[in-house]
């Protein structure tokens, strides 16, 4: 993605563009108009870079934004995959305090709409060429359609403004638009721009949008409007389903290979999965569609913010508990030769690598000690005398210089921005670098070879917006949403992400009701007993969940298939540990079996520790309002036509 440029770089550019063959030009040369500001191709390459801000934006859950502690983690930690760990951090839907919003919630027409609008009614009048004409007003429709699957998602009903409007335009007090409508504007105009954009990567630099971006947007937009539409008792499921097949089908061939890791870290587990979020240039790297770049002129913080006390997103055990084992069976089930939830060591071994990608693995190690690592006298920690403290270490790789910057991605023992050790893992609190409550430390952006810095950084590590990753599992989902899943599809999508992790793929015949005794349950319009999901889908949807962990997908995926209440409406714990161990810690302990908390003073010897209560207990819990956002307040006072959403 190029960088944005500034109001004043953007006017200087347009000045000077207009310029060219200036003679010609019945306008005055010495002013900005819209007669002499949209004349060349390059005044509307200029003119739509601020359009790539969108994907940094924080309205997008997905977005790929440089700052905050949440990050793009906002959307699983939303979801109840992940929470933020404080005491006050519990789920924000599970305990109903979303506040009532002004105005902003995603609400805007504005900021990207009015600018791409402008752009696409001065392309007749242009002195482009045809084929140029058609690039531009393709890149206009990919610009306004990602910005509408955004607004049909929070809202569902939204205005359609597709030309520049002023004070007096009728448009701006009109109503809402049904979501049918907007639906197939949205579909159509993605599809009139998959034919037409053109193949202008010479003129429009690497990086920018081209016709895979187009299909990548396509396929995300169609698989979540067609899912929505099943699950939420909507017509014309299948036209958007049966088109993310078709889309998505069309991309799988074109990025054939999946990043399986390079480099230093290339024999580590997962290494293709963890370096596709640490690596310095993602131009190369295969199946990258589009990606965030970062230098040192124009750096991140996401590696550094990982490494200090501001950090503070972990997972819960429910999340954990879904990742599979290596031999590809749910830990719940019979096969699955799971090594037991009382051990922290053992929750982690013979898993999905991608956990190890996600949350660092336990690991305790000494000081100064007089054991260190091999090949590394001058190493500021030993082993301990427990072989099982570096069982992980082992298994990543050790990081020996514990310098910074230092060597390579996920290595342990963990440093912060300085450098101090994190002598072990889990490290539980609130305040000190690196701890969390939960005792799973989200790490997804870590690496070591990024320069951090107090309160700085200089991350340069690039970051995907659409990779072919995401298209597989869309592909997965729709085929199986359209009756089409077998072993064939399971075989070119889930099974190649899993072959790239190194874990058994899936069989989609050993598939029963019995794979996974706890899977989810969605609830349709008015069942609040839930119906459980089908067994196939649901593993469907897991490898979405895994594959996609941390990314931002999980609120928008969890709405769209209504199990919101499934995930969210449950007790949020941390791994399991003993009496001595938690009251060490400030922390008390939660009984699965009869589903309350010990408290401080009881008298349980060990059990998980407790994070949130259950929200129903709380006499809160998921509202079906929120499948929906709320148009805000000013926005209804502003035009008396707007209809706010149903239950707020």
């Amino acid at each position: 993605m190029k960088k944005i440029i500034s109001g004043l770089t953007f006017l200087i550019l347009f000045i000077c563009t207009s310029c060219n063959d200036g003679f010609l030009d019945k306008s005055p040369v010495t002013g900005l108009t819209e007669e002499n500001a949209f004349t060349s191709y390059d005044n509307f390459k200029s003119f739509m870079w601020p359009c790539y801000e969108m994907f940094t934006n924080n309205t997008l859950a997905t977005a790929i934004t440089a700052v905050g502690q949440d990050g793009f983690y906002r959307g699983d930690i939303w979801a109840g995959y992940m929470e933020k760990k404080q005491e006050s951090g519990y789920n924000t839907y599970a305990y109903q305090t979303v506040a009532s919003v002004a105005t902003g919630n995603g609400w805007d027409f504005k900021t990207y709409i009015r600018r791409i609008n402008i752009m696409l009614s001065r392309i007749d009048s242009s002195r482009m060429t045809d084929s140029e004409k058609n690039h531009w007003r393709a890149v206009g429709y990919f610009f306004h359609s990602f910005w509408y699957m955004e607004l049909i998602n929070r809202f569902g009903d939204v205005p359609w403004v597709d030309k520049p409007l002023n004070e007096s335009s009728a448009e701006i007090y009109g109503p809402r638009e049904s979501r049918d409508v907007v639906a197939a504007k949205v579909l159509e105009r993605l599809k009139w721009a998959e034919e037409n954009i053109g193949d202008f990567e010479s003129r429009d630099g690497s990086n920018t949008i081209n016709v895979h971006c187009v299909r990548a947007a396509l396929s995300r937009f169609t698989l979540r409007e067609g899912t929505w539409r099943k699950y939420h008792e909507l017509s014309n499921a299948d036209t958007y389903l049966n088109e993310c097949t078709r889309v998505s089908k069309v991309l799988m061939n074109d990025f054939p290979t999946l990043f399986k890791g390079a480099g230093v870290d290339a024999n580590q587990p997962a290494a293709g999965y963890g370096q596709m979020w640490n690596t310095d240039d993602l131009a190369d790297v295969p199946g990258v569609i589009l990606y965030k770049e970062y230098t040192s002129a124009y750096a991140g913080n996401q590696c550094y913010i990982e490494h200090t006390s501001s950090h503070h997103v972990e997972m819960n055990q429910n999340t954990v508990d879904l990742y599979l084992m290596k031999n590809g069976k749910p830990i719940m089930n019979e096969e699955s030769n799971y090594h037991g939830s009382q051990d922290i060591y053992a929750v982690f071994r013979d898993r999905d690598p991608r956990l190890y990608q996600v949350v660092i693995p336990p690991y305790k190690v000494v000081a100064n000690g007089a054991n260190k690592p091999a090949g590394n006298p001058n190493a500021t920690w030993g082993y301990t005398d427990n072989p099982a403290h570096r069982e992980y270490i082992d298994l990543l790789g050790a990081n020996e210089s514990c310098s910074n910057p230092g060597v390579g991605m996920k290595r342990l023992p963990g440093q912060n921005w300085s450098a101090s050790l994190v002598p072990e893992i889990p490290r539980l609190g609130t305040g000190a670098f690196v701890t969390c409550r939960s005792g799973y430390y989200v790490w997804k952006n870590w690496n070591n070879w990024e320069t951090n810095f107090n309160n700085g950084a200089r991350n340069t590590a690039d970051k995907p917006i659409f990779k072919i990753e995401e298209v597989l599992l869309n592909y997965a989902e729709a085929m199986f949403e359209t009756s089409k899943f077998t072993q064939s599809v399971a075989d070119e999508t889930i099974n190649k992400l899993r072959e790239r992790v190194d874990i058994e793929g899936m069989t989609v015949a050993d598939i029963n009701a019995d794979f996974d005794p706890n899977r989810g349950y969605y609830y349709p319009q008015g069942n609040t007993n839930g119906v459980q999901v089908d067994p196939i889908l649901w593993e469907i949807r897991r490898e979405r969940i895994i594959e996609l962990m941390g990314e931002g997908f999980g609120f928008d995926d969890i709405r769209r298939w209504r199990m919101a209440p499934w995930f969210l409406n449950k007790t949020a714990t941390g791994f399991w540990a003993n009496k001595e161990y938690a009251t060490a810690q400030n922390m008390t302990l939660y009984n699965p079996e009869t589903g309350f908390s010990d408290g401080k003073n009881g008298n349980m010897t060990e059990g998980y520790l407790f994070l949130f209560n259950n929200p129903v207990k709380e006499g809160k819990g998921w509202l079906d309002k929120y499948y929906l956002y709320q148009v805000p307040t000013t926005e209804l006072i502003l035009n008396p036509e707007l209809e706010q959403n149903p239950g707020w």
